[in-house]
């Protein structure tokens, strides 16, 4: 397989051969062609479903959990984390389990789930920082819960979201961490010595910070603040153009910097589905007719996010001024570093997951997706290009 692309770092015009997979050889080349983007494929580390399915269903079937994850090709996302929230032990275990064997059913699915995200239960039960997490199945922190977890899993909970208020938690995130799983920060209410604790405990990231919180909070301190200010932290946001505006989107990227942002989709399980009301564990969540997932009933509290990670990268672009090469690091190579996975990589050497794309302003338009040096969208599958 031959490919002639721009590279997104670049802009320049590579040729990159892909054989038995592989990339085997990169160069930079002369065209007078106008030719797509070209960069590696996209690493969520938080997608609960697509398309009606939760990951966290109670009736969650192995072909399923393949149907979403084969949705994702066609935003150019080559890995990500599979991500269950609060719910109860056995609804939990279950997803996990349903996820292992869909691994371990097909290879493409092991080699795109690098890792499973864990969200939850043991969170805020306040209103507001709880966001769309049922306060029935709130917790205090529970090792032996999370043993029991990782092995339905297979071992594959790579990603933990607490608060750091929640009862245990200080010795339970350095049980977590020291088990190789990386701890983040989130749907939390907690005060400044709190998350404090919890850093020194070993956590790591904040969960979509500046979301997850109350609707009014006190000027200062709060947990926002101490998190953004926190040189420890990393921050992941959804950069989907509804769950932040512009200013706190430059704010955080004016903080951290562009090597300690990840961007995340947060994408619902409603995510490509029709607006309208839709009923999940008993809970009513409504899609709206201009693309954000909200709990039903009012218009503050969002509930997921109803696009992908394709549109982020040409959000935070707009939002926040930074270059496609940062954006596009911020979902790749920065979650790939902090939590010690492979994804992709436009290297010598490195397996061929792959994207090529146009950019229609700030908009990333997906032409071709490759997986494993295989085609999996675009026009060489015969699946229609949006």
């Amino acid at each position: 397989m031959q490919l002639l692309g721009r590279h997104f770092a670049t802009g320049q015009s590579l040729s990159v051969q892909v054989v038995d997979g592989m990339i085997t050889e990169l160069q930079y080349v002369s065209t007078s062609e106008e030719v797509p983007y070209l960069a590696p494929g996209l690493f969520d580390i938080q997608i609960n479903g697509y398309g009606g399915v939760w990951f966290g269903d109670a009736d969650l079937t192995v072909e399923q959990v393949l149907s979403v994850l084969r949705a994702h090709y066609r935003h150019g996302i080559t890995h990500l984390f599979p991500t269950l929230i609060t719910n109860s032990f056995e609804a939990l275990e279950y997803g996990f389990r349903i996820i292992r064997q869909a691994c371990e059913t097909e290879p493409c699915a092991n080699h795109m789930v690098t890792g499973c995200h864990l969200e939850g239960p043991y969170l805020s039960a306040e209103d507001g920082p709880r966001g769309a997490h049922p306060v029935q199945h709130i917790r205090g922190c529970d090792w032996h819960e999370f043993e029991k977890l990782q092995k339905a899993s297979g071992n594959r909970i790579r990603l933990l979201t607490l608060a750091p208020e929640s009862i245990g938690a200080e010795q339970f995130i350095r049980q977590v961490t020291a088990s190789g799983v990386t701890i983040s920060i989130g749907h939390t209410a907690a005060t400044t010595e709190q998350i404090e604790a919890a850093v020194n405990a070993g956590a790591k990231l904040s969960t979509h910070l500046g979301n997850g919180a109350h609707g009014t909070l006190r000027r200062h301190p709060n947990y926002i603040w101490d998190q953004l200010g926190e040189p420890r932290l990393m921050a992941s946001i959804i950069a989907d153009g509804h769950h932040l505006p512009a200013s706190v989107v430059r704010s955080i990227y004016l903080a951290k910097g562009p090597q300690n942002i990840i961007l995340t989709c947060d994408a619902s399980g409603l995510a490509g589905c029709t607006p309208g009301v839709y009923d999940y564990h008993g809970a009513k969540f409504e899609v709206l007719d201009h693309g954000p997932i909200v709990i039903a009933g009012q218009r503050q509290f969002l509930a997921g996010s109803g696009v992908q990670t394709d549109v982020c990268i040409g959000e935070m672009m707009r939002m926040s001024g930074c270059s496609l090469r940062d954006a596009w690091n911020m979902a790749t190579l920065n979650p790939s570093r902090l939590l010690n996975v492979s994804c992709a990589e436009l290297k010598v050497g490195q397996p061929a997951n792959l994207v090529m794309f146009t950019l229609d302003e700030h908009r990333v338009v997906v032409e071709r997706t490759i997986a494993n040096g295989v085609d999996v969208y675009g026009p060489h599958t015969g699946i229609a290009i949006n």
